[in-house]
């Protein structure tokens, strides 16, 4: 059986962070390639033409038979499309069919199985898929506040052929979750999550949670103790934190004082100023009210707050490995501290920086993806031998 192969790499393709950024990702996690990236990369400055130049790679991706590229052009058109643009949802579903049409080999033989677990009205997606060999321990993988979990498909296989059984779920507010049964995110992450370990009888397991999932994985941990490690791949202590980065340093403080005393018409009138001149806050903030649910940058704003892991970092007794990026555009090194602050009663706490050297300084390390699974395998296991010397 061909063993999986994980890119690695880091390439300037846009001299916005974000849009840079997420053409690394299509190229390092979706499966475009540089070839076709790189001459429509100065092309995008908005979300307008960054939607016209991915639709285009993706047609004729699939013109010339190259269903792999087409998935991801076609699936990241729709990242920067906004809630109301019909196109949204077409070109969401588009991805997802092609990609169980070229990956259907790993379902038909069950090879990864396809499961629901019922949560609040809605049916929550599961894969399945086992380890090969010999079974080290069970993973429950998720994303973040953008994702959708066909995007993992491939950190899924490469877990279960080093020797676990993995369960990768997509929560509220993600991917078909929330674009077609209108689920959309908690902050009470150890819902879902207890939904899931219910339905599928779990226990003594590592939750690993990309990006956002890097603060609602430890949430979760922090009510169910089932859960027996805890990865945060990625440092998110609070959302409203991360997001006020974006706001001049100066504002920072002013915003979280004009949130607490519901200065709505000033907050939403200037972040919209903001949202005209910076696209990853046009993004961040129209996002934010889809998939959250709200009207308005304030409501949005304020109901960031609510997203955080340190209000309950002093509940997670279990082994937590944690992993930053040197130059994560999105979360500044100087929140590292408050969430590493927080864990002051974990069994163990492991801190892993990856840097621009190895390829790691990108959010949730896109360019190393393999260095930085066999991280959290080698912890894993190093965590599992100790406790089998304890008996």
């Amino acid at each position: 059986m061909k063993k999986i192969e994980l890119k690695k790499g880091s390439y300037r393709l846009n001299k916005q962070d974000n849009f840079n950024f997420q053409l690394n990702r299509v190229i390092m996690w979706d499966g475009g390639r540089l070839e076709d990236v790189e001459p429509i990369s100065n092309k995008i400055t908005d979300s307008k033409s960054w939607k016209e130049q991915l639709i285009k790679l993706g047609d004729i991706a699939i013109k010339e038979n190259r269903t792999e590229n087409a998935i991801a052009y076609y699936r990241m058109s729709e990242f920067f499309m906004y809630d109301g643009d019909e196109d949204k949802l077409k070109y969401y579903q588009l991805a997802t069919k092609l990609f169980y049409d070229y990956y259907q080999d790993h379902f038909s033989n069950n090879k990864v199985k396809r499961l629901k677990v019922d949560y609040e009205g809605v049916a929550l997606p599961v894969m399945y898929t086992k380890a090969i060999g010999e079974k080290k321990d069970t993973i429950l993988l998720h994303g973040g506040n953008d994702s959708y979990y066909e995007e993992f498909f491939y950190p899924m296989l490469y877990f279960a052929e080093n020797g676990f059984d993995v369960y990768l779920f997509e929560g509220p507010g993600q991917g078909g979750v929330v674009r077609e049964q209108g689920k959309h995110f908690t902050p009470y992450w150890e819902k879902p999550v207890k939904a899931i370990l219910d339905a599928l009888k779990l226990e003594d397991i590592t939750i690993i949670g990309a990006s956002l999932g890097g603060m609602l994985a430890p949430r979760a941990a922090a009510f169910d103790k089932r859960i027996k490690r805890v990865i945060g791949w990625s440092i998110f202590p609070n959302f409203l934190s991360v997001a006020l980065y974006s706001f001049p340093k100066s504002a920072r403080g002013i915003v979280k004082w004009m949130l607490n005393n519901n200065f709505k018409w000033i907050i939403n009138s200037k972040v919209k100023k903001l949202m005209k001149k910076d696209p990853t806050v046009d993004w961040g903030i129209k996002h934010g009210m889809y998939a959250y649910e709200v009207e308005s940058p304030f409501e949005y704003l304020k109901k960031l707050n609510t997203y955080q892991m340190v209000d309950v970092g002093h509940r997670i007794n279990q082994d937590m490995l944690v992993i930053g990026a040197e130059k994560d555009h999105f979360i500044n090194k100087e929140l590292y501290k408050e969430e590493l602050d927080s864990l002051v009663n974990v069994r163990s706490l492991t801190y892993r920086l990856f840097t621009e050297k190895e390829y790691g300084e990108g959010h949730c390390n896109v360019g190393c993806s393999k260095l930085c699974f066999d991280t959290m395998i080698n912890w894993i296991e190093q965590m599992k031998k100790r406790d089998s010397y304890m008996g």
